[in-house]
């Protein structure tokens, strides 16, 4: 007599191993990196950081870009944060 498909075998993948947690210091990096992106745009702004290039006091975009560049790697970090 044939077996009914419920009593049949199935193939059945071993379960998935869980990842492992991410080290305490991954958390404080990630808020570190917002918390200099920040501050250094602000700071730009505020005409408080040195210009990068020629002598003056306006906002410079070499900050503001590492400011914003810092920004997204903290965003980039907590992607991965377990």
């Amino acid at each position: 007599m044939p077996k009914s498909k419920s009593k049949r075998r199935r193939y059945q993948p071993p379960p998935r191993k869980k990842p492992k947690p991410s080290p305490r210091w991954f958390g404080a990096l990630i808020l570190g990196c917002w918390g200099v992106g920040v501050i250094s745009v602000i700071l730009n702004y505020l005409s408080i950081m040195p210009k990068l290039g020629p002598i003056g006091q306006s906002p410079s975009n070499g900050w503001l870009f590492s400011g914003l560049g810092l920004i997204a790697l903290g965003f980039l970090l907590a992607t991965q944060w377990r």
